[in-house]
């Protein structure tokens, strides 16, 4: 188990400490008020990300077929312009 790159062990001496600095009493009133924030924050992420690929997925691109015929038109007309300066005369 890894959280935020927090192992097991790591969360059993987090926790130790905590029972020793706010002692059994305040401990699991602080567990719920943390629980309580990483979820809103998980929630608020969550949100975020659906409304940005809403925003993304609106934001339709133009078909790359479409833009590849004033391409092709530019290519012919240098072309011409190529062969014109190539002529004697």
């Amino acid at each position: 188990m890894n959280v935020f790159g927090v192992g097991l062990p790591e969360m059993v001496v987090i926790a130790v400490i905590g029972l020793l600095v706010f002692g059994p009493k305040k401990l699991p009133e602080l567990g719920r008020t943390l629980g309580r924030s990483l979820k809103g924050f998980q929630s608020a992420s969550s949100e975020f990300e659906r409304e940005f690929r809403k925003a993304v997925d609106s934001t339709e691109l133009p078909a790359a077929g479409s833009s590849a015929a004033p391409l092709s038109t530019a290519e012919e007309a240098a072309d011409d312009s190529i062969d014109a300066a190539g002529r004697p005369g």
